[in-house]
This record gives structure tokens, sequence and C-alpha cells, in this order.
């Protein structure tokens, strides 16, 4: 069983800055490409950020020079860190990540954290 778990999620007013943690716990044997995504009300969900097991990181143009995401091999854990943070970033973000377990090798979702940016 693998679990996602993120936190880091609230309110802030535009201009301000959050960061997202998200943990991966289970029955992990090895971790690829983890990554954020993020759903609007009335909107697709998108790709926010994803970074690779080298470390190599791709960015939605909407957030690039805003946000950055990191990992820590060594905790199974992803963060995006978010500043200047705007109205339109206001979403339900999920973490992603692509594990290979004892048995199976998938994608894997947390349960999401609510961003909320007023302005």
């Amino acid at each position: 069983q693998v679990q996602l778990v993120e936190s880091g999620g609230g309110l802030v007013q535009a201009g301000g800055s959050l960061r997202l943690s998200c943990v991966a716990s289970g029955d992990i044997f090895s971790i690829n490409a983890m990554g954020w995504y993020r759903r609007a009300p009335g909107k697709a969900r998108e790709l926010v950020a994803v970074i690779t097991g080298g470390g190599s990181t791709n960015y939605a143009d909407s957030v690039k020079g805003r946000f950055t995401i990191s990992r820590d091999n060594t905790k199974n854990t992803v963060s995006l860190q978010m500043n200047s943070l705007k109205p339109e970033d206001t979403a339900v973000y999920y973490c992603n990540a692509d594990i290979r377990s004892n048995m199976h090798r998938g994608a894997y979702w947390g349960q999401g954290t609510q961003v909320t940016v007023s302005s």
C-alpha cells in the first residue's frame, strides 16, 4: 500500500507565499518523477511542476519564475515553494508520483490541499 499525503495549503493574500509538501509512504521500492497538479473551480486539472528522479524540472508557463519544485529522495518528499501568488493560482493542489513498489508500478495521487489567494 502506497500513500501520498500533502500539507501546507491555506489562505494567502496576493503577492504572498506558501510552501506545499508531500510525503510518500508505504511499500516503496523506488520513486521516479514527482509532481504537482492543480484543479481550479470549473477548470480541468493541469500540471504545475514536475521533477524527475535525477532532479530535472519542468514548469507550467503560468508559474515559471514564481514556483520552485524540489524533492528529498532520502525522505520520499516533494515540495512546491510558491511565491508572488496570484488569485488565479487558487485551486486544489495535488501531489503525484510515479512509484514502483515490490508488486506494482503506477501513478499515485494525494488527497489534495486547497490553496486560496485573495486579491
